[in-house]
């Protein structure tokens, strides 16, 4: 028994002749007539009576018919989910970020997303790069969005846009009042980080750099989110680091400062067995948004927002 039997033989029941369900499904009458002789025989047993104005269900063809029924419904109800998750139509997308959604690059692309499929859901999770490339490569994030330029194995990566590092510092910190930082004027500062990712992250971004400088970093964990933590900065607290797509975040007595030539690469992350039709068409939004950004910035400079000089090292906290 398959489906295109069962299709023939509910067709010539209520249409009450092979030659008219024929003509219905766009097929030869003899198509039909063969195709139920074969579900017939491999029954067993007779499903219709037939004369000369048509076929009559027996008892059998009467007891298989609303069974029939009930399977061409569920194929075809198995056949739309199916093209609507191919056509992207609805689904879900997990996202794991490592960075801030309140501006700039990211932002940009879940807006556009959403707007082009609004039907899928969207799941975005905070957490640290190895946490996030271990659920891609188990599935249980479809992409991530990391920085650095290192290789992620068993994962596809592209990178796909860059955020400058600010300093953030109290409004009434002597360094406020210029418009870029050098890691020289920061050296001897205290800082202070989340115990919660990207806090273990830039510890090791500042030890990098500082200690480069011949300098070992004083730098306090809080057990705070983000927005806490940018308050605890304009309490005197500390300094603390973040990256560019944060800075559209307000918070009374702070201020940031770019660090001159400092600049984090983000990449997508992706596994290439992740057969997600929503993933594909949201990697291709994204490359296509990044190429965009890309002819903008070499037709119009990308100044800082604060001033200062060109943008040159490339960093990652990773």
């Amino acid at each position: 028994m398959n489906v295109r039997q069962l299709r023939y033989f509910v067709a010539a029941l209520e249409f009450g002749s092979f030659r008219k369900a024929g003509a219905a499904l766009g097929v030869q009458e003899s198509s039909v007539s063969r195709r139920i002789r074969d579900l017939e025989d491999n029954l067993g047993s007779a499903l219709f009576h037939r004369h000369s104005g048509g076929v009559l269900p027996t008892i059998a063809g009467q007891r298989l018919l609303p069974r029939a029924r009930k399977v061409l419904r569920y194929v075809s109800e198995g056949a739309e989910i199916v093209d609507a998750v191919g056509r992207v139509k609805d689904g879900h997308l997990r996202i794991g970020i490592f960075s801030s959604l309140a501006s700039g690059f990211l932002q940009e692309l879940l807006r556009s997303f959403h707007e082009q499929y609004e039907g899928v859901q969207l799941q975005v999770l905070d957490g640290n790069p190895a946490e996030h490339v271990a659920a891609i490569r188990q599935f249980r994030l479809d992409i991530a969005f990391l920085t650095g330029t290192q290789e992620w194995p068993q994962c596809e990566a592209d990178h796909l846009w860059d955020e400058r590092v600010f300093v953030v510092l109290p409004e009434s910190h002597a360094l406020a009042g210029k418009d870029e930082v050098s890691w020289h004027e920061i050296v001897h500062e205290k800082f202070i980080v989340m115990e919660a990712a990207p806090g273990q992250e830039i510890h090791d971004y500042l030890v990098k750099h500082v200690s480069s400088l011949g300098h070992h970093p004083r730098i306090e964990p809080q057990f705070v989110g983000r927005d806490n933590l940018l308050t605890m900065v304009g309490l005197g607290a500390g300094l603390t680091l973040t990256s560019e797509a944060t800075i559209a975040t307000q918070i009374p007595g702070i201020c940031y400062r770019p660090i001159e030539g400092e600049i984090l690469p983000f990449n997508g992350v992706w596994s290439p067995k992740n057969d997600n039709p929503a993933l594909r068409r949201f990697i291709s939004i994204a490359k296509v948004q990044s190429k965009r950004q890309a002819m903008t910035a070499m037709n119009r400079p990308y100044p800082p927002p604060t001033g200062g000089g060109p943008l040159q090292s490339r960093d990652r906290w990773q």
